[in-house]
């Protein structure tokens, strides 16, 4: 067994000469830890209700203690809306990459004539903007900015990130039942998500009992511009805003109930409905008659 130093006992026990810290034996330190009672240096203090404590026993306190939560299971005191900036990062990207080339527009629009061969192309449709409208993802990025970091904290990053994708999905397919299953015209953006987001904000804040009148404000007037400015697709934003609002409900409803679980049954629930919508949308459809042969 190793001895230490003469004239010093890192632990500080009877008989030292000098206490030292155990992390640092070459400091001289005479404050103990209020816990563990070791002598801890400058370098290994952190403040307590009283005196202070090293390191070490905050770190196992750490582990002891549960998680902090939110009322509908996010994780509390999340740092930063990491997922959020991710799909923002992901989005402006996109949009560069369509202002530098129209091939990349071409590859991750949704057109109703690619949805049997390509339906992927709902969701990357999402993640599009138009390369010719910048306030198009100027507005829909700053939505996101703005509710979307509340709301991942709140839900926590796996619920968030089912809401988006759900809405977007929703949204497209909402579009989609509106025009003919043969129709070339392009739909991108990510409205139907942002609109999603505003209707689960809308049922959450309801349900918390928090003022929702503003964004009853927000949501009127967008569908209102949705009906007066040009090539904007309002049926993605209906589409949004109702999966958005029902998932957020039956979130709340889990959670008053104590049973996390149906939430997700209730989010596998509308993406069945939502995938059903679609595939019956071609499956009405006449099929598209075949072109001679030149």
């Amino acid at each position: 067994m190793s001895q230490p130093p003469s004239g010093r006992v890192s632990d500080g026990g009877p008989g030292t000469e000098v206490p030292t810290c155990p992390r640092h034996p070459d400091r001289v330190s005479y404050i103990r830890c209020q816990r563990c009672r070791r002598p801890v240096c400058p370098d290994c203090q952190r403040s307590a209700a009283v005196g202070v404590q090293c390191v070490d026993c905050i770190r196992e306190q750490a582990k002891g203690e549960r998680p902090r939560v939110t009322v509908f299971g996010g994780r509390a005191g999340a740092d930063r809306p990491y997922l959020t900036i991710a799909i923002i990062a992901i989005c402006v990207l996109v949009w560069l990459g369509e202002l530098a080339s129209p091939r990349v527009f071409q590859e991750v629009a949704f057109a109703p004539f690619l949805g049997t061969s390509e339906p992927w192309r709902l969701i990357t449709s999402a993640f599009a903007h138009s390369p010719y409208q910048i306030m198009h993802i100027g507005f829909n990025m700053l939505a996101l900015w703005m509710i979307g970091g509340y709301l991942e904290q709140m839900l926590g990053w796996a619920r968030y990130l089912a809401l988006y994708l759900v809405s977007a999905l929703a949204g497209a397919v909402t579009w989609l039942l509106f025009q003919p299953a043969m129709s070339t015209t392009p739909l991108v953006g990510a409205s139907g998500a942002v609109f999603g987001l505003f209707g689960a904000l809308f049922v959450l804040n309801r349900h918390l009992g928090r003022d929702s009148s503003g964004m009853v404000a927000v949501i009127g007037i967008n569908a209102v511009l949705g009906f007066v400015i040009p090539n904007v697709a309002w049926q993605a934003h209906l589409g949004g805003l109702i999966a958005g609002g029902l998932l957020a409900l039956a979130i709340a409803v889990s959670r008053s109930r104590g049973r996390p679980a149906l939430a997700w049954v209730a989010i596998v629930g509308v993406l069945v409905i939502v995938l059903a919508l679609g595939v019956a949308k071609y499956a009405a459809s006449p099929a598209p008659v075949p072109l001679p042969f030149a």
